[in-house]
Protein backbone atom coordinates (compact mmCIF):
# COMPACT_ATOMS: atom_id res chain seq x y z
CA UNK A 1 0.00 0.00 0.00
CA UNK A 2 1.87 3.29 -0.72
CA UNK A 3 0.80 6.37 0.93
CA UNK A 4 -2.05 8.45 -0.18
CA UNK A 5 -0.59 11.57 -2.55
CA UNK A 6 -2.88 14.46 -3.28
CA UNK A 7 -2.48 16.84 -6.78
CA UNK A 8 -0.95 20.31 -6.84
CA UNK A 9 -3.58 21.94 -8.35
CA UNK A 10 -6.05 20.52 -5.27
CA UNK A 11 -3.33 21.90 -2.50
CA UNK A 12 -3.55 25.22 -4.23
CA UNK A 13 -7.06 25.66 -4.25
CA UNK A 14 -7.17 24.84 -0.87
CA UNK A 15 -4.44 26.92 0.61
CA UNK A 16 -6.05 30.23 1.20
CA UNK A 17 -9.50 28.04 3.55
CA UNK A 18 -6.07 26.58 5.33
CA UNK A 19 -4.81 29.45 5.85
CA UNK A 20 -8.05 31.58 6.65
CA UNK A 21 -9.34 28.25 9.10
CA UNK A 22 -6.10 27.68 11.04
CA UNK A 23 -6.00 28.47 14.68
CA UNK A 24 -3.35 31.37 15.19
CA UNK A 25 -3.87 31.46 18.69
CA UNK A 26 -2.55 27.96 19.11
CA UNK A 27 0.37 28.23 16.15
CA UNK A 28 1.31 31.93 18.77
CA UNK A 29 1.19 29.30 21.80
CA UNK A 30 3.19 27.11 19.94
CA UNK A 31 5.80 30.27 18.64
CA UNK A 32 6.20 30.93 22.07
CA UNK A 33 7.73 27.78 23.60
CA UNK A 34 9.98 27.70 20.62
CA UNK A 35 14.20 28.51 20.91
CA UNK A 36 15.28 31.64 19.55
CA UNK A 37 16.15 29.75 16.22
CA UNK A 38 13.82 26.28 15.82
CA UNK A 39 14.55 23.74 14.19
CA UNK A 40 10.97 22.22 12.64
CA UNK A 41 9.80 19.36 11.10
CA UNK A 42 6.61 19.14 8.77
CA UNK A 43 5.06 15.63 8.17
CA UNK A 44 3.63 15.94 4.98
CA UNK A 45 4.86 19.45 4.04
CA UNK A 46 3.87 18.97 0.58
CA UNK A 47 3.95 22.51 -1.43
CA UNK A 48 4.99 24.34 2.06
CA UNK A 49 1.70 25.83 2.73
CA UNK A 50 2.27 25.64 6.50
CA UNK A 51 5.67 27.25 5.85
CA UNK A 52 3.66 29.67 4.69
CA UNK A 53 1.46 30.40 7.16
CA UNK A 54 3.33 29.44 10.14
CA UNK A 55 6.97 31.28 9.68
CA UNK A 56 6.03 34.87 9.61
CA UNK A 57 4.13 33.99 12.97
CA UNK A 58 6.76 32.43 14.69
CA UNK A 59 8.58 35.58 13.20
CA UNK A 60 12.14 34.90 13.34
CA UNK A 61 15.26 33.06 12.15
CA UNK A 62 13.88 29.24 11.77
CA UNK A 63 14.91 26.50 9.84
CA UNK A 64 12.55 23.95 8.66
CA UNK A 65 12.27 20.25 7.20
CA UNK A 66 9.44 19.42 5.35
CA UNK A 67 9.12 16.03 4.64
CA UNK A 68 6.88 14.14 2.15
CA UNK A 69 6.32 11.16 0.08
CA UNK A 70 5.38 12.85 -3.05
CA UNK A 71 8.96 14.81 -4.50
CA UNK A 72 7.04 16.54 -6.90
CA UNK A 73 5.57 18.64 -4.66
CA UNK A 74 8.42 18.87 -2.31
CA UNK A 75 10.18 20.62 -5.88
CA UNK A 76 6.71 22.72 -6.07
CA UNK A 77 7.23 23.66 -2.45
CA UNK A 78 10.81 26.05 -3.64
CA UNK A 79 9.09 27.84 -6.44
CA UNK A 80 5.97 28.53 -4.37
CA UNK A 81 7.20 29.94 -1.67
CA UNK A 82 10.04 31.87 -3.14
CA UNK A 83 7.34 33.93 -5.52
CA UNK A 84 5.09 34.36 -2.03
CA UNK A 85 8.50 35.69 -0.15
CA UNK A 86 8.93 38.08 -3.12
CA UNK A 87 5.31 39.12 -3.07
CA UNK A 88 6.28 40.12 0.74
CA UNK A 89 9.13 42.15 0.05
CA UNK A 90 11.59 39.32 0.83
CA UNK A 91 14.76 38.21 -1.30
CA UNK A 92 14.64 34.56 -1.69
CA UNK A 93 17.42 32.01 -3.43
CA UNK A 94 17.16 28.23 -3.63
CA UNK A 95 20.13 25.57 -4.04
CA UNK A 96 19.43 22.33 -5.28
CA UNK A 97 17.84 20.95 -1.62
CA UNK A 98 17.18 24.58 0.32
CA UNK A 99 15.49 27.76 0.39
CA UNK A 100 16.25 30.92 1.83
CA UNK A 101 13.99 33.81 2.87
CA UNK A 102 16.00 36.76 4.03
CA UNK A 103 13.73 38.88 5.95
CA UNK A 104 13.74 42.24 8.66
CA UNK A 105 13.31 39.38 11.44
CA UNK A 106 15.82 36.80 10.07
CA UNK A 107 16.88 33.81 7.71
CA UNK A 108 14.28 31.92 7.16
CA UNK A 109 16.04 28.24 6.03
CA UNK A 110 13.07 25.48 3.93
CA UNK A 111 14.93 21.94 3.18
CA UNK A 112 13.05 19.47 1.30
CA UNK A 113 13.37 15.45 1.62
CA UNK A 114 11.17 12.35 -0.04
CA UNK A 115 10.46 10.56 3.15
CA UNK A 116 8.26 7.37 3.67
CA UNK A 117 6.16 8.71 5.65
CA UNK A 118 4.68 5.46 6.68
CA UNK A 119 7.74 4.56 8.53
CA UNK A 120 7.98 6.60 12.00
CA UNK A 121 11.53 7.52 11.99
CA UNK A 122 12.32 11.23 12.44
CA UNK A 123 15.43 14.13 12.16
CA UNK A 124 15.92 15.66 15.80
CA UNK A 125 13.89 19.10 15.99
CA UNK A 126 12.40 21.66 18.37
CA UNK A 127 8.84 20.76 17.19
CA UNK A 128 7.06 18.66 15.07
CA UNK A 129 4.40 19.78 12.62
CA UNK A 130 1.60 18.70 10.33
CA UNK A 131 -1.39 20.27 8.48
CA UNK A 132 -4.07 17.38 6.73
CA UNK A 133 -2.59 14.56 7.75
CA UNK A 134 -3.82 12.91 10.98
CA UNK A 135 -6.97 11.64 9.72
CA UNK A 136 -4.80 9.81 6.91
CA UNK A 137 -3.31 7.83 9.24
CA UNK A 138 -3.72 4.90 11.73
CA UNK A 139 -4.13 4.51 15.09
CA UNK A 140 -1.27 2.10 15.54
CA UNK A 141 0.96 5.03 13.33
CA UNK A 142 -0.06 7.75 15.57
CA UNK A 143 0.80 6.02 18.70
CA UNK A 144 4.40 4.54 17.18
CA UNK A 145 4.71 9.27 16.43
CA UNK A 146 3.20 10.16 19.91
CA UNK A 147 5.75 7.63 21.72
CA UNK A 148 8.80 9.18 20.15
CA UNK A 149 7.88 12.70 20.61
CA UNK A 150 9.72 14.54 23.15
CA UNK A 151 8.91 18.20 22.01
CA UNK A 152 5.87 20.59 20.82
CA UNK A 153 3.24 18.95 18.11
CA UNK A 154 1.02 21.13 16.33
CA UNK A 155 -1.03 19.54 13.55
CA UNK A 156 -3.77 21.84 11.77
CA UNK A 157 -6.96 20.86 9.73
CA UNK A 158 -7.38 17.44 10.69
CA UNK A 159 -10.86 16.22 9.72
CA UNK A 160 -13.66 16.17 12.92
CA UNK A 161 -16.65 15.14 10.74
CA UNK A 162 -18.66 18.18 11.37
CA UNK A 163 -19.47 19.01 7.98
CA UNK A 164 -22.42 20.89 6.76
CA UNK A 165 -24.35 21.47 3.49
CA UNK A 166 -26.83 23.88 3.20
CA UNK A 167 -29.72 24.07 1.85
CA UNK A 168 -30.33 20.15 3.03
CA UNK A 169 -30.08 17.39 0.81
CA UNK A 170 -32.34 13.95 1.39
CA UNK A 171 -29.07 12.26 0.15
CA UNK A 172 -26.84 13.80 2.55
CA UNK A 173 -26.94 11.06 5.29
CA UNK A 174 -26.53 8.44 2.72
CA UNK A 175 -23.27 10.36 1.11
CA UNK A 176 -22.28 11.49 4.73
CA UNK A 177 -22.24 8.02 5.56
CA UNK A 178 -20.60 6.43 2.38
CA UNK A 179 -17.49 9.17 2.41
CA UNK A 180 -17.04 8.39 6.31
CA UNK A 181 -16.61 4.83 5.28
CA UNK A 182 -14.12 6.10 2.58
CA UNK A 183 -12.09 8.27 4.89
CA UNK A 184 -11.26 4.56 7.18
CA UNK A 185 -9.96 2.68 4.70
CA UNK A 186 -6.07 2.23 4.19
CA UNK A 187 -4.23 5.41 3.16
CA UNK A 188 -0.94 3.85 3.63
CA UNK A 189 -0.18 3.78 7.56
CA UNK A 190 -3.14 1.04 8.03
CA UNK A 191 -6.84 1.73 8.74
CA UNK A 192 -7.25 5.82 8.88
CA UNK A 193 -8.61 7.24 12.10
CA UNK A 194 -10.67 10.15 9.54
CA UNK A 195 -12.72 12.43 11.69
CA UNK A 196 -12.06 10.31 14.63
CA UNK A 197 -8.46 11.64 14.38
CA UNK A 198 -8.31 14.64 16.69
CA UNK A 199 -10.02 13.24 19.63
CA UNK A 200 -7.61 10.20 19.08
CA UNK A 201 -4.67 12.26 18.86
CA UNK A 202 -5.88 14.29 21.97
CA UNK A 203 -6.04 11.19 23.67
CA UNK A 204 -2.69 9.57 22.87
CA UNK A 205 -0.79 12.99 24.14
CA UNK A 206 -2.57 13.17 27.04
CA UNK A 207 -2.15 9.53 28.12
CA UNK A 208 1.58 10.66 27.47
CA UNK A 209 1.64 13.45 30.29
CA UNK A 210 1.25 15.96 27.08
CA UNK A 211 -0.98 19.56 27.86
CA UNK A 212 -3.01 19.34 25.29
CA UNK A 213 -5.49 22.26 23.70
CA UNK A 214 -7.14 22.33 20.68
CA UNK A 215 -9.34 24.76 18.36
CA UNK A 216 -12.35 24.03 15.69
CA UNK A 217 -10.57 25.03 11.86
CA UNK A 218 -13.47 24.89 9.70
CA UNK A 219 -13.80 25.85 6.52
CA UNK A 220 -15.94 27.89 5.80
CA UNK A 221 -16.54 27.94 1.85
CA UNK A 222 -19.07 30.98 0.42
CA UNK A 223 -21.19 30.49 -2.16
CA UNK A 224 -19.10 32.87 -4.27
CA UNK A 225 -15.87 30.24 -4.40
CA UNK A 226 -17.74 27.95 -7.31
CA UNK A 227 -13.61 26.17 -8.27
CA UNK A 228 -13.80 24.41 -4.57
CA UNK A 229 -16.83 24.01 -4.15
CA UNK A 230 -16.97 21.77 -7.70
CA UNK A 231 -13.77 20.08 -6.33
CA UNK A 232 -15.66 19.44 -2.97
CA UNK A 233 -18.70 18.26 -4.45
CA UNK A 234 -17.15 15.70 -7.35
CA UNK A 235 -14.47 14.57 -4.14
CA UNK A 236 -16.86 13.59 -2.02
CA UNK A 237 -19.36 12.02 -4.32
CA UNK A 238 -16.56 9.89 -6.37
CA UNK A 239 -15.60 8.87 -2.48
CA UNK A 240 -18.82 8.12 -1.63
CA UNK A 241 -19.53 5.98 -4.58
CA UNK A 242 -16.03 3.80 -4.52
CA UNK A 243 -17.30 3.03 -0.58
CA UNK A 244 -21.11 2.45 -1.66
CA UNK A 245 -21.40 1.29 -5.15
CA UNK A 246 -24.43 -0.24 -4.55
CA UNK A 247 -25.90 3.84 -4.20
CA UNK A 248 -24.15 5.17 -7.20
CA UNK A 249 -27.26 6.51 -8.76
CA UNK A 250 -28.42 8.21 -5.72
CA UNK A 251 -25.03 9.44 -5.17
CA UNK A 252 -25.15 10.82 -8.97
CA UNK A 253 -28.26 12.38 -8.12
CA UNK A 254 -26.75 14.22 -5.13
CA UNK A 255 -23.65 14.92 -7.25
CA UNK A 256 -26.12 16.64 -10.23
CA UNK A 257 -27.97 18.95 -7.66
CA UNK A 258 -25.34 20.17 -5.59
CA UNK A 259 -23.66 21.57 -8.94
CA UNK A 260 -26.14 22.64 -10.01
CA UNK A 261 -26.92 24.66 -6.84
CA UNK A 262 -23.14 25.84 -6.75
CA UNK A 263 -23.62 27.01 -10.25
CA UNK A 264 -26.04 29.38 -9.05
CA UNK A 265 -24.86 30.54 -6.10
CA UNK A 266 -27.16 28.90 -3.78
CA UNK A 267 -24.87 26.37 -2.00
CA UNK A 268 -22.53 27.16 1.10
CA UNK A 269 -20.18 24.63 2.19
CA UNK A 270 -18.92 24.03 6.00
CA UNK A 271 -16.18 21.27 6.34
CA UNK A 272 -15.36 20.35 9.87
CA UNK A 273 -11.91 20.53 11.53
CA UNK A 274 -9.81 21.11 14.30
CA UNK A 275 -6.29 22.21 15.35
CA UNK A 276 -4.23 20.60 18.16
CA UNK A 277 -0.95 21.53 20.18
CA UNK A 278 0.40 19.45 22.27
CA UNK A 279 3.30 20.15 24.59
CA UNK A 280 5.98 17.73 26.62
CA UNK A 281 6.06 17.65 30.25
CA UNK A 282 7.90 19.54 31.79
CA UNK A 283 9.33 21.73 28.57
Amino acid sequence: MTVERFAADWLTLREPFDHAARSVELAQRLADRLPDRPRLLDLGGGTGSLFRFLAPIIGRRQDWILLDADAALLDEAFGRTAAWARRHGFAATASDDTLLVSTPHGLWRMQAAPHDLAAVALPDADAVLCSALLDLVSSAWLDRLVDTLHVPFLACLSADGRDAWLPRHPGDAMVRAAFRRDQHRDKGFGPALGSAAPAAALQAFAARGFATASAPTDWRIPRSALRIQRALIDGTADAARDADPAHGAAIADWQETRLRQAMRARLAIRIGHRDILALPPGG
